[in-house]
């Protein structure tokens, strides 16, 4: 899995160090607003990652963007309370749960056991 031609985690290793390298020659970020542009980064390289993949965890990982994002924002001065980011992760929650039912279908029933029931079909109403 590379992206643009690289393995993940060497774009973000560069990423982290580029930024180190811009804030030594004055861009004016903290050690912690650094750590949250980098947990950012990697929580889009776990989007895209789920994306290529294809294995079924595309909500997990736009959740955890989400909610990086949510903390890059906070961490840039964004005055938000707990009460206000909990309820903005839920409504991102509500809407993956609404988006992967849409994604994901039943298994089919492979044994015995899950091919049949002890409850009596109904018969037609009225009969």
């Amino acid at each position: 899995m590379r992206i643009f031609g690289r393995e993940p985690a060497l774009l973000l290793g560069f990423a982290a160090a580029a930024l180190k390298l811009l804030a030594a020659f004055g861009l004016d970020v903290s050690a912690t607003q650094q750590t949250l542009i980098n947990a950012v980064l990697a929580a889009a390289v776990g989007v895209w990652i789920a994306i290529v993949a294809r294995d079924g965890a595309l909500g997990a990982a736009i959740m955890q963007l989400a909610q990086a994002g949510v903390a890059l924002f906070v961490g840039f001065g964004l005055d938000w309370s707990a009460e206000k980011q909990g309820m903005v992760m839920a409504a991102i929650a509500a809407f993956l749960a609404l988006w992967e039912r849409t994604q994901v279908t039943a298994p089919v029933a492979t044994t015995r056991l899950e091919q049949t029931s002890p409850v009596k079909a109904a018969g037609p109403a009225g009969a």
